[in-house]
């Protein structure tokens, strides 16, 4: 099985060249664009890994999936989805067309911007470092990791260029989508972009969803099983920005991509997939990480549908 992964990588690293990095955070156009790894874990508590899997980077829009967890176990399904739709858009992660043409002003779901800053807006706490530190703790216990944090370097430059989030914070604060401060809210959402992990961290985090919320290595039950049925079939129809529902036809995985390069997959009762290659397509998504994941589902045979 080992052979398979690194076949893998030596099948798809080309595809590094065709793509980018992310410039518009500066700190993440540091990446090294040729850089590529996959890790899994099985439900049985298999590890493969091969490339670059050991590489830190920064969860960004994955940490999504964190915020809407926690939103909806802190506040409930009816509370989550009054503030935010669970429908696609074929509009780029970070657009605000969508809140100014539709009478609601809702964001579309919470795998957008808009949608993630509307689900951090509700999490529990008294203070940004108190949601902030709900967050990672999420996150390590998923990841069955303690040691995760924040890359604070790449949390200042989100800050200092964060101007496009500003703008849909008030855009959705004028129409009482979001309640507090602006500010606040988005240097919560700032911070849980910064999350440090690696490959083996998101596999982790995966397979915990792929296994309805029960970590396969204590047995503890870490997030409420309906929870991860809304989870992943958000991920599946939205996870990954405007270019979901081709990623669905063509891979049939749940997953959720970051600009950071990393892409989190969860194979439903059978596996947990991280892959990072911070070289992106032109939707944000890694382009030699979609290319793994798909020789992958093909593989092993892991489409859903």
């Amino acid at each position: 099985m080992d052979n398979i992964f690194e076949g893998i990588i030596k099948n798809n690293i080309e595809y590094t060249k065709h793509g980018n990095v992310a410039t518009y955070i500066p700190e993440l156009a540091k990446a090294d664009p040729g850089d590529l790894g996959v890790y899994v874990v099985t439900l049985e508590g298999q590890e493969y890994f091969a490339g670059d899997y050991y590489k830190k980077f920064t969860m960004q829009s994955i940490s999504k999936v964190l915020a809407l967890m926690l939103s909806l176990m802190d506040n409930g399904e009816s509370k989550v989805f009054e503030k935010v739709g669970m429908e696609p858009t074929g509009d780029s992660f970070n657009s605000i067309v969508d809140l100014e043409l539709k009478n609601i002003h809702k964001p579309f779901n919470p795998m957008i911007n808009a949608g993630a800053i509307a689900t951090t807006s509700l999490l529990a706490g008294n203070s940004v470092d108190e949601k902030t530190e709900r967050i990672l703790a999420l996150a390590r216990k998923l990841a069955d990791n303690p040691n995760i944090k924040i890359n604070e370097n790449v949390y200042l430059s989100e800050k200092l260029t964060g101007d496009r989030n500003r703008s849909l914070a008030y855009f959705m604060k004028s129409f009482n989508v979001i309640e507090g401060s602006v500010e606040d809210i988005l240097t919560v959402y700032f911070r849980q972009c910064s999350i440090e992990v690696d490959c083996r961290d998101i596999a982790n985090i995966g397979c915990v969803l792929a296994n309805d919320g029960i970590s396969i290595k204590t047995g503890e039950r870490i997030v409420p099983k309906r929870i991860c049925r809304i989870t992943k079939t958000i991920m599946s129809t939205c996870g990954l920005y405007d270019a979901s529902g081709e990623f669905a036809v063509h891979i049939g995985i749940p997953a959720k991509s970051g600009v950071g390069g990393g892409i989190m997959a969860s194979v439903p009762k059978k596996m947990g997939i991280g892959v990072y290659g911070p070289a992106l397509d032109e939707k944000g998504n890694s382009i030699a990480g979609i290319q793994i994941l798909k020789e992958l589902s093909e593989k092993l045979d892991l489409d859903i549908y």
